[in-house]
Formats: structure tokens, sequence, C-alpha cells
């Protein structure tokens, strides 16, 4: 786990469904190797594992293992491949830094097939009705949320990015090429802890410095709060947590009457990356404002056009007359 997150630089959230995957893999060798002693699988204490199961296992303990957490525990094919990943990466450290193994024995290791369902989105109209979800801003949790709306939909951010925003991120400067104007922008952390800058919207500004306004006020009357560098703060006035956001979308929603569809914070990332594609950004430029590593990744929105291309003709009232004869 030190070796993933400080010379691999795997983000908090990867390390911890490394040691998840792990755990589970290792209370499976016990079990296999007689060493559980009747204690139910959760139970076991997996401190004890002796390094020569490790050092003997192989591809056909992954196997058995991906076999056993599909039939025994129900998980998924996504669930599958991505414990299948994380064991890949534990084996190529044992193998290169710790050199147990001559060759990495999950080199020929083929991950579950997955399918690849087009992202589920808001329509430009949903949108608008999510954002009207918050008709007035009467106090700082309205702006708040607002922002927060706002943000999502505009700049595709993930959940995890715009928890971790610090208001340091803000940044407002001359654009010397446009007359003198501000760029605003923000500065997130994403996925293995890789920055990149998000250039601010109009909208986004507006609702951003609203928001501030109304937290400058919260600080200069909780003067023990001035060393608090969260962009969002939660009621205990705390950096706001990952489930608190989630709520929060889940409020806007079901006010919206957009609840039970199936929407998340993720979905609207989706919908901020689709309605952008969809007014004619190349999806090259697409990438870099999702903060994809491969273009591939972003490719998946090429599809969500051409598939309401093909649903846009055949709900066309003309579509099936023919009154010619051959």
């Amino acid at each position: 786990m030190n070796y993933a997150a400080t010379v691999k630089g795997r983000s908090e959230n990867t390390i911890i469904s490394y040691y998840a995957d792990l755990k589970l893999y290792f209370r499976f060798l016990k079990v296999k190797h007689k060493l559980s002693d009747g204690i139910a699988f959760d139970e076991i204490k997996i401190a004890y594992l002796p390094e020569e199961i490790i050092r003997s296992s192989g591809l056909n303990d992954v196997l058995e293992f991906l076999h056993f957490i599909s039939s025994e525990r129900g998980n998924s094919a996504k669930s599958r491949a991505r414990r299948a990943v994380a064991l890949r990466q534990f084996y190529k450290y044992l193998t290169n830094y710790k050199a147990w193994f001559t060759a990495n024995p999950l080199e020929r290791l083929e991950m579950p097939s997955l399918k690849k369902p087009l992202p589920k989105h808001l329509t430009y109209e949903q949108a608008i009705s999510l954002l009207s979800a918050v008709p007035e801003i009467k106090n700082i949790a309205d702006a708040r949320d607002y922002c927060i709306l706002t943000l999502f939909v505009n700049c595709g951010m993930r959940l995890s990015e715009l928890v971790g925003l610090n208001t340091t991120d803000y940044r407002q400067e001359k654009d010397f090429d446009a007359h003198d104007e501000f760029v605003h922008t923000l500065r997130v952390t994403g996925k293995g802890s890789k920055e990149r800058t998000i250039y601010l919207n109009s909208a986004c500004v507006y609702t951003l410095n609203i928001y501030l306004k109304e937290r400058a006020v919260l600080l200069n009357a909780n003067k023990s709060l001035s060393h608090e560098k969260a962009m969002f703060l939660s009621k205990q006035h705390k950096r706001i947590t990952n489930r608190r956001v989630q709520q929060i979308v889940e409020d806007a929603l079901k006010r919206s009457g957009l609840d039970g569809m199936g929407f998340s914070p993720h979905k609207l990332r989706h919908t901020a990356a689709t309605l952008m594609f969809q007014n004619g950004v190349d999806v090259r430029v697409l990438k870099e404002v999702l903060g994809h590593e491969n273009l591939g990744t972003t490719q998946i929105y090429t599809h969500v056009a051409n598939k309401q291309v093909k649903e846009a003709m055949e709900k066309n009232p003309l579509g099936n007359i023919n009154n010619k004869e051959n």
C-alpha cells in the first residue's frame, strides 16, 4: 500500500480499494489452504497468512478466486475486473520490486469482459429543471448547493474532484489575449493525483462568487474557521463529504421530478460531457476537460450522439410511409 501510494502515486480511494481486494484474496487463500479454522469468511484474520503461500500462488489461484467471488459472493463482472486489476498490480510489485517471482504470474490473466453501456445523462431540459430546484438563494447552504449543481453540469468534474477542491484552487487571472478580460479557472486533482485546469464559464463564475461571498461572511463571523481551506463546507463547517454531496444531488433531483431515474453526481458528469459534445466540442478537447487518460474513454460520447441521431430518424412520423409500388 505504501508503494502504491508513494511510488506509483495512486489516490487514496484506489489504495482503499486495493486493500479491500487483497484482504478478500488473502482470506480466500487461507480457506483454500485450510487455515481459517472454520471462522466465518468475513471474520478471517489475514495477519497470519504464511509467506510461502503467496510465493507458491499464481494464475490458477487467482482464477479460482475470481470464480469464487462470482459464484459465492455474487460479484459482478465489473467488480471482478477491478479486483483482477488490483491482484495483477500486487503480483507485479512482488515480481519487479520484491523479486519473489522471475516473471509476473498474472501476465496472461485476461480481464473479465465488460459490457459498455452508453452513459446515462440528463437532457438539456432536464438539466435546466435540476438547476431550478434551488429557486432562491436565502443562505449559505442554498448558495453552496446551487454552486455544486452548476459545477457538475457545466464542468463535468468527478465527485471526488469537487469534494477535494480548496479555495486556493479558484483563480482569476487577466487574459491579455482577450483585451485584458479575466479568465477564471479551477485546479482539480483527478485520478492518480493528476492535476488539470478547468476553465469556468460565466454561469460557474457567477454561482461560485455568490457562494464564496456567503462563505466569507461565515468565516468573518467564526474566526476559528479561518484556517479551513476546503471550498465546500458542511453544516459542521468542515470539508463536505462525498455522501453529503450525493444527498444534495438526490434532493435536487427529487424536487425537480427527476428522482427514481438512476441519476447521480457521476451522471451529471456524463451530462456535461454529452451536452458539450452535442454542441460541437471536439472529442480530443473533451478528453482534456474530463481528465481522461485515454481518448478511447472519451469516444463513448460520440456513440451517444450517433444513437440519438438514429432515434431521431426513427421517430420521424414519415418513417413508415411507403406508398409506392415496385
